[in-house]
């Protein structure tokens, strides 16, 4: 898996509960495992999250792997989130700020690895839909974060592409090698994204 679809992951049909789970108990249990260690911030509440949604995952039978994978840069930001807490000497933070960004990460990767977009999306519609009454739409929402799905790990994977195409080439040290190609691909999906939204009736 590369960097295009590994923060989120990719969804793959499986018989474990949290597949058979109802969307919203999955949306729940994602809040339930991601918000608390970051309003409190102690470790023993960061660990807890990060086991349960492990032991979640692994229950339904989604292996360690595909848990794990999530793309070197965010392996690589958590080292440095780790490397400077410890020079801070702060190892406890050392511990709690990295690990409820892997437990954010991993609760959202309950949801994605074990339901499909168009199913997520349809559910956070239907659960916006009372908020029409207060002028929110839910379709220009649910579209909003459903790009939001794509773009993110599709941006992501063209630095990655662009980073290989310049190590190939043996020009890893020019950052112009390093970010034009990232820069121009992030440009002609964003024209592409537009003109599908265009060609849907739907506001660029």
């Amino acid at each position: 898996m590369n960097a295009h679809t590994s923060l989120l992951g990719v969804y793959q049909p499986g018989d474990g509960w949290l597949f058979r789970l109802p969307i919203g108990w999955k949306y729940l249990l994602m809040l339930a495992v991601a918000v608390p260690p970051v309003l409190v911030r102690e470790w023993w509440i960061t660990a807890a999250a990060l086991i349960v949604v492990l032991v979640a995952l692994l229950t339904s039978r989604v292996s360690l792997g595909r848990i794990l994978d999530v793309g070197w840069y965010l392996w690589v930001l958590l080292g440095v989130m780790v490397a400077y807490q410890l020079i801070s000497l702060l190892p406890v933070m050392a511990f709690v700020g990295p690990g409820n960004l892997l437990a954010a990460v991993l609760a959202a990767r309950m949801l994605t690895l074990t339901t499909s977009t168009p199913d997520l999306m349809d559910a956070l519609a239907r659960a916006l839909g009372p908020l029409r009454h207060v002028g929110v739409n839910p379709r220009a929402v649910t579209l909003t974060i459903a790009l939001m799905i794509r773009s993110i790990p599709f941006l992501a994977g063209a630095v990655q592409d662009a980073r290989d195409a310049a190590h190939a080439r043996g020009r890893t040290r020019n950052p112009v090698a390093l970010l034009t190609p990232a820069v121009v691909g992030a440009v002609a999906y964003a024209q592409r994204t537009g003109e599908a939204l265009e060609a849907r009736g739907l506001p660029r």
